[in-house]
């Protein structure tokens, strides 16, 4: 196998941090390392990497400094530098792009959305030569358009017909994939306006394929692909010969899900100008919705940075202090409405085997799609954290014993049939505790929470993929000391 050519350096005092982005990087880019702002300046003039991921906040001098120093000096302002901080260090963040950086991500990182921007920031000259003159032109008024625009459908309405007046294209569409896990056509150029449909992931095998990897697909021949063969009988007779599906990454858990996909007529497959054409457009309208979004949800900057700050990064549920936030809130509420009031403990089994067996890397990626999970069975009303680690915990409002036991169950039964394709074999099981405010059985939120706690340890230590209930002092099972 050829040594990759582009090279990376990373700053960052944490060693066991740089081993994760060493993992998610080291088969595509040549990694260089430094722990200090000293010896990041000093591995970027010598050796001229062609990208720099740089910790905000370093001992012995700080990041923002770096990245100043780095932008000031002819030998290296001419590398992009990516910052790297926690989502609790926003000024930081601010400062830094102030200071020159070309672009951040938040800890804990995606490493798909780490690699989608590197490979943004990467790309040279000659990756545009093949482009036409048609398609700069129209790379510019889509850029110009969505540039003024505020409004998502409108967006993506706009890359639609931007993309069939320059590419010959039997259907063009952007489809997304919401909270319940159903795939949404949001936008066709063969649709009517404002119309959407909903679509069976299974008869979309180049979307699942998408969904999964976060990478482009690309069908050449929808008759031979080895990927279409369990779809080959409802595809073999449409007006059209390739595919290629395009996931729009960029702070996902603000856009959602979204694929630009376009079919074509046209035999030959997808060209090279075809492929990178609709990188680009993906791009572009990542940033634009990215901008569309937050400009509706939210009322200012300060405001989305409030609600990313009581997000975890890497599983897109509520912090543990969040949580701590709401528990108190809707204990209060139960207390004086005299509403029952259930909360779910989990934690995965066995998960310092997944760790220690495959890597940190792929144990994350079990945490993200155990969030991914979570989301698909919790109601609107419920709270739904990373309590910490492996461990999760879901607030139940107005929801008693008998309804909290369903919803774990439920829990229990997604995550368990969820397949991870880097975990050949594996099946996920969680060990649950319940607990449940009813009646005024319980004087705090604390009792909620240590009761839900000795629950889910008792059920770990009856096997896997158990499910406790804790009941006060006048039932059978787990209690509280004193209770």
């Amino acid at each position: 196998m050829s040594t990759p050519s582009k090279k990376i350096l990373i700053v960052d005092d944490d060693h066991f941090f740089r081993e994760v982005l060493k993992d998610a990087l080291r088969e595509r880019y040549q990694v260089l390392e430094a722990n200090s702002s000293k010896d990041a300046l000093d591995h970027a003039v010598n050796q001229q990497p062609d990208l720099i991921i740089l910790d905000v906040v370093m001992p012995g001098g700080c990041g923002i400094q770096a990245c100043r120093q780095l932008k000031e000096l002819p030998q290296t302002r001419h590398i992009p530098v990516l910052l790297f901080s926690s989502h609790d260090k926003k000024d930081g963040i601010i400062l830094g792009l102030q200071a020159g950086a070309d672009d951040y991500l938040t800890k804990p990182m995606s490493p798909t959305e780490l690699l989608a921007r590197i490979d943004i920031h990467l790309r040279s000259k000659k990756y545009y030569s093949e482009l036409e003159h048609r398609d700069l032109l129209m790379l510019l008024e889509l850029s110009d358009s969505l540039a003024v625009s505020r409004n998502p459908m409108k967006i993506l309405r706009l890359i639609v017909e931007k993309m069939t007046e320059v590419i010959d294209v039997a259907r063009c569409s952007i489809v997304s994939l919401n909270d319940r896990g159903e795939l949404i056509v949001k936008v066709s150029s063969d649709l009517a306006k404002d119309a959407e449909i909903t679509l069976q992931l299974q008869r979309y095998p180049e979307i699942s394929q998408a969904l999964i990897t976060k990478q482009a697909v690309v069908v050449n021949d929808i008759r031979t692909d080895p990927l279409m063969a369990s779809v080959r009988q409802y595809v073999e007779d449409l007006g059209f010969n390739s595919i290629i599906v395009i996931p729009i990454i960029k702070k996902e858990s603000v856009i959602g899900t979204f694929f630009l996909r376009t079919a074509s007529s046209l035999t030959g497959g997808v060209s090279d100008r075809v492929y990178k054409l609709c990188h680009l457009v993906a791009n572009i309208s990542a940033n634009a919705l990215e901008n569309a979004v937050l400009f509706e949800s939210m009322k200012s900057a300060q405001e989305f940075l409030e609600e990313m700050a009581v997000r975890d990064g890497l599983t897109k549920l509520y912090n543990h202090r969040h949580f701590y936030d709401r528990l108190y809130e809707e204990f209060s509420r139960a207390s004086r409405y005299q509403e029952p009031l259930s909360l779910i403990f989990f934690d995965v089994d066995d998960f310092k085997r997944i760790n220690d067996t495959y890597g940190h890397f792929r144990g994350d990626e079990v945490l993200g799609k155990i969030g991914g999970c979570i989301k698909r069975v919790v109601r609107e009303c419920d709270i739904a954290a990373r309590y910490g680690g492996d461990e999760f915990a879901v607030l139940l409002p107005n929801t008693g014993a008998d309804g909290a036991d369903k919803i774990a169950r439920r829990l229990r039964t997604i995550i368990g049939e969820q397949r991870f394709e880097n975990l050949p074999g594996e099946t996920i099981m969680v060990s649950t505790g319940v607990s449940t405010f009813a009646a005024g059985n319980l004087e705090s939120h604390d009792q909620l929470v240590l009761l839900a706690d000795a629950a889910m340890y008792e059920a770990k230590s009856k096997g896997k993929g158990r499910i406790v209930l804790a009941y006060d002092t006048s039932d059978q099972g787990p209690s509280l000391p004193g209770f």
